[in-house]
C-alpha cells in the first residue's frame, strides 16, 4: 500500500513545492509558474490539512483526485476540504502551466462567522471532475479578490488584517457559490439527463426486491451509480428540482409506502420490512412525519 504524506502546515507545503518560505503561518497564495515540487513528493499520495483553492490552466499538468484524474488545460476553479487525498503529477520539463493555488489553514477562520458556516459551501466536497469552469469575466473577479487576499497577508499585520482576510475569503466563497449557480442553469440540457438517470435509478431501485434485500438507498450510494459525489449530485437536483437528493429518497419512499398501504393486505411490519426500515417504529415514526398520519390510519 502506497505511504500517503501528510501536509499540515503552510510551511510543509511551501517546502514540498520547492517555493520561498510563506509570508502568513495560515494562509498563502502560490503563483503556480514558480513551483518546483520535490521529487520525493511527486506521484505520492497527499493529505492536507488546510483548505485550498486552485484556480490552473496549462498542459501536462494534472492531478489525481481518488480514482479521476482532471486535467486543468481548460482552466477551470477546484475546490479541496481538509483531510481530502490527492496526487500531484508534475512534469516541469514539459508542463506550461499557470495559475494560482490558494492556501489556509482551518484556524484563520475557526474563530469566525465563516468557520461556522463553512458547512454550507458544499463544493469543498464535489469531486475534481465537478470543477467550476470560469468565464473570462468570473476568471477576473474570482483572480482580483485574490490579489486583495494577498495584499492583506503580505503586509505588516495589523488589528484589522485577520478581520479583512477571512471576509475576502468569503467574498470568495459567495462568488464561487454564484458560478457554481450559473454553470447548473447553463447546463440544463445535461443536467435534464442526470435526473431521467437518478429516476430510472431509483425507481429501479423501488420496484424491485433491492429495499427488502438491501435497504433504503442512501445518497452516497445513489451519487457512486451515477458517477457522482454526494454534493454535487443533491445541489444539482436542488437546483433544477427543488428538491436534494435525501429528500427525492423520503418522497419515493412514502409513494412506495402508501402503494403498499393502499394496494395490499399486508401487516404494517411487513410493509416496513419490504421498504427496507429494520424496525417497524422507525417505519411509523417516519411515514407520520411525511404526512401526518400514522400507516394505519392512513389505509383506514
Amino acid at each position: 500500500m502506497e505511504n500517503i504524506i501528510r501536509i499540515d502546515s503552510i510551511s510543509m507545503l511551501h517546502e514540498l513545492l520547492g517555493y520561498d518560505k510563506p509570508m502568513h503561518p495560515l494562509i498563502t497564495l502560490i503563483n503556480l509558474n514558480n513551483i518546483n515540487p520535490m521529487e520525493k513528493y511527486q506521484s505520492k499520495q497527499l493529505v492536507t490539512g488546510f483548505y485550498t483553492i486552485t484556480l490552473k490552466k496549462g498542459k501536462n499538468c494534472g492531478l489525481r483526485y481518488g480514482r479521476q484524474y482532471y486535467d486543468f488545460s481548460e482552466g477551470s476553479l477546484m475546490f479541496m476540504a481538509p483531510e481530502q487525498v490527492t496526487m500531484v503529477e508534475y512534469n516541469h520539463n514539459e508542463a506550461e502551466i499557470e495559475g494560482w493555488m490558494l492556501c489556509f489553514h482551518p484556524d484563520l477562520i475557526r474563530k469566525s462567522g465563516l468557520g461556522r458556516k463553512m458547512e454550507e459551501f458544499t463544493f469543498f466536497s464535489y469531486d475534481v471532475n465537478e470543477a467550476l469552469h470560469l468565464s473570462e469575466k468570473e476568471k477576473q473577479i474570482i483572480t482580483n479578490i485574490v490579489d486583495t487576499i494577498k495584499t492583506e497577508f503580505s503586509q505588516n499585520i495589523d488589528v484589522y488584517s485577520q478581520d479583512l482576510i477571512v471576509s475576502n475569503i468569503e467574498v470568495l466563497l459567495n462568488y464561487s457559490k454564484r458560478f457554481y449557480g450559473r454553470q447548473f442553469i447553463t447546463r440544463t440540457t445535461a443536467n435534464k439527463d442526470v435526473i431521467s438517470r437518478f429516476d430510472k435509478l431509483m425507481r429501479d431501485h423501488f420496484n424491485s426486491k433491492s429495499l427488502e434485500e438491501k435497504g433504503i438507498p442512501s445518497v452516497k450510494y445513489l451519487a457512486k451509480e451515477m458517477g457522482y459525489s454526494t454534493n454535487y449530485l443533491s445541489d444539482l437536483l436542488k437546483k433544477e428540482t427543488g428538491k436534494n437528493a435525501q429528500e427525492h429518497i423520503h418522497l419515493y419512499l412514502v409513494e412506495k409506502a402508501k402503494t403498499l398501504l393502499l394496494g395490499t393486505s399486508e401487516p404494517i411490519y411487513q410493509i416496513a420490512y419490504m421498504l427496507g426500515f429494520e424496525y417497524p417504529a422507525h417505519f411509523s415514526k417516519f411515514f407520520k412525519s411525511k404526512t401526518g398520519m400514522s400507516p394505519m390510519a392512513f389505509r383506514k
